[in-house]
C-alpha cells in the first residue's frame, strides 16, 4: 500500500476514487510514565516517555489506516494527515486521515 501527503503520485494514476478512510488510536501514558515525563518537565528539554509515546500513536494510526483503506478496495491513500487531539489530562488521540484510492502505473 502507497501512503503519501501529496495528490498525485509519480507514475501512477489514479483510477477509481474509494473514499475518505481513517485510522484512529487514543493512547494513554501510564501513571509510572507520567511521573516521569514531569519530574523531566521541571529540568526543562525533550520529554522522551511522550516522543516515544505519540511517535507508536502514528505508527499505530497508520497501520490502521492501511488497514481500513484495503478494506475498501484501494491500494493507496493519497493526500495523508494526521491530526491529533487531548481527551482528558493524560490521553492523546491521534488520527492518520486520507483518500483510499486504486491507482495503475501509467
Amino acid at each position: 500500500m502507497i501512503v503519501v501527503t501529496t495528490e498525485n503520485i509519480v507514475g501512477y494514476k489514479v483510477k477509481e476514487v474509494k473514499g475518505q478512510a481513517f485510522g484512529l488510536i487514543v493512547r494513554s501514558r501510564g501513571l509510572g510514565g507520567n511521573i516521569v515525563a514531569s519530574l523531566r518537565s521541571i529540568v526543562g528539554g525533550e520529554i522522551h516517555e511522550y516522543t516515544e509515546m505519540l511517535e507508536d500513536a502514528r505508527k499505530q494510526a497508520v497501520d490502521r489506516l492501511v488497514k481500513n483503506a484495503s478494506a475498501m478496495g484501494a491500494n493507496a491513500v493519497v493526500m495523508m494527515r494526521f491530526d491529533s487531539s487531548e481527551i482528558g489530562q493524560n490521553m492523546s488521540e491521534v488520527l492518520a486521515f486520507g483518500t483510499a484510492v486504486v491507482i495503475e502505473k501509467e
